[in-house]
């Protein structure tokens, strides 16, 4: 019988490099077990084919246990939490197809100048904030532009963004009084935004969602549209994220860091690299197995929880060729990494956070040609999930 890794997810070294725990226990076998003492235990899936399956396998279902935190709502706002990711099958189908149009590569190629001048002003917001040249790039850049771009996708007025930045904020701490504030104050200002734009159409993406389908016997009702412009904030952490883990790997790696530099047509290719190499999202959300199942011929008994290691699956040696290894110029194409998960529940804001971040570090690249990280700047959330800072404060 196969031994099966363990990995205690409390424990420091797994903390501090969770690549290289992950990574040993891949090596090892297509399975492990992770384990958090007084809360249980789950199945990680390990390597790259086999999460890819895990991912696309009707046997594992997403459900209300996937997620850790669920805030206290008031009673009204609780037809609001169940989100897309929450729903498996022909209700999950039908969401996707009414809203994915609104989500491709080309509606966020188009959405692009709108982004980049969102960037500038942030940039422009950075230079004021800096103190000696000295700037919390995590706090004055990163985090806000998500919540920016939601904002202006979702047709904020001006006057409101500035508390819906608060808000953003408390929810990519994930935790705390602020956070369950945070939530139903979002709810209830999205509920205003649904119906502004239901009498006012504009140039925003929520207007398009609610007109595009108006004639059809088949539309995005209230409270579906409220919903996804929440869980919008609430997925505003990805971008963050990776935008703040990029310019940290960036300046760690000044040959690659040179190489984009001297050509911004590498970018593109970098982003998705990067994303592979330093995503923030180490685990998937864990789901569950509605039957007694096996994977890699362990079984698997019915309402198991199953996460995709995907700090692992996206260094895969079997797939990527110097896996280890950060290579901005690594061909396009298949395989590709995983940072986005795979299969039915696939990030529908891909493309949104892609173009943000090219964006970003374009920008960023671009205005701030001596861009270094001051001593101590980089701080790590001790997060065995995700892969996240807690400041990146920067000389500019």
């Amino acid at each position: 019988m196969v031994e099966i890794p363990e990995i205690d997810l409390s424990d420091p070294a797994v903390l501090r490099d969770p690549f290289t725990a992950y990574g040993r226990a891949r090596e090892r076998g297509p399975l492990a077990r992770l384990v958090t003492p007084g809360f249980g235990a789950m199945w990680a899936v390990t390597r790259y084919e086999d999460a890819k399956a895990v991912l696309t396998d009707p046997r594992f279902e997403l459900n209300a246990g996937s997620y850790a935190q669920r805030p206290d709502v008031p009673a009204h706002c609780l037809k609001y939490m169940r989100t897309m990711q929450e729903m498996d099958g022909p209700e999950h189908a039908r969401l996707r197809r009414l809203v994915s149009p609104s989500f491709t590569a080309r509606r966020a190629a188009e959405f692009r100048p709108r982004i980049t001048r969102i960037v500038e002003a942030l940039l422009d917001e950075l230079v004021q904030e800096a103190d000696e040249g000295t700037v919390d790039l995590l706090a004055h850049f990163a985090r806000p532009l998500p919540i920016d771009v939601i904002c202006e996708l979702v047709g904020i007025p001006p006057e409101h963004r500035d508390t819906w930045r608060t808000h953003g904020a408390a929810v990519a701490a994930g935790h705390g009084p602020a956070f369950a504030q945070a939530i139903p104050a979002i709810m209830r200002d999205a509920v205003a935004a649904v119906a502004r734009r239901t009498r006012e159409p504009g140039a925003d993406l929520l207007s398009e969602l609610i007109g595009i389908h108006a004639d059809d016997e088949d539309r995005l009702s209230e409270t579906e549209l409220v919903t996804l412009v929440w869980h919008l904030v609430l997925a505003g952490g990805t971008p963050t994220n990776l935008v703040a883990n990029a310019v940290e790997t960036l300046l760690a790696h000044p040959g690659q860091l040179a190489a984009l530099r001297t050509d911004e047509s590498l970018m593109p290719g970098a982003v998705e690299e990067l994303t592979r190499w330093c995503g923030p999202q180490l685990l998937s959300l864990p789901r569950y197995a509605r039957e007694d199942t096996d994977i890699a011929g362990t079984p698997i008994g019915k309402g198991e929880p199953v996460t995709a290691a995907l700090a692992a699956a996206n260094r895969d040696p079997r797939v990527f060729t110097n896996a280890d290894h950060l290579d901005l110029r690594r061909p396009a194409g298949r395989p590709t990494h995983l940072g986005y998960a795979h299969g039915p529940h696939f990030c529908l804001g891909a493309a949104l956070a892609r173009v943000q971040t090219e964006a970003a570090l374009t920008a960023l690249l671009r205005r701030f040609p001596a861009l270094a990280l001051a001593d101590g700047g980089a701080q790590r959330a001790p997060d065995p999930g995700t892969w996240r800072l807690t400041a990146l404060v920067v000389t500019v």
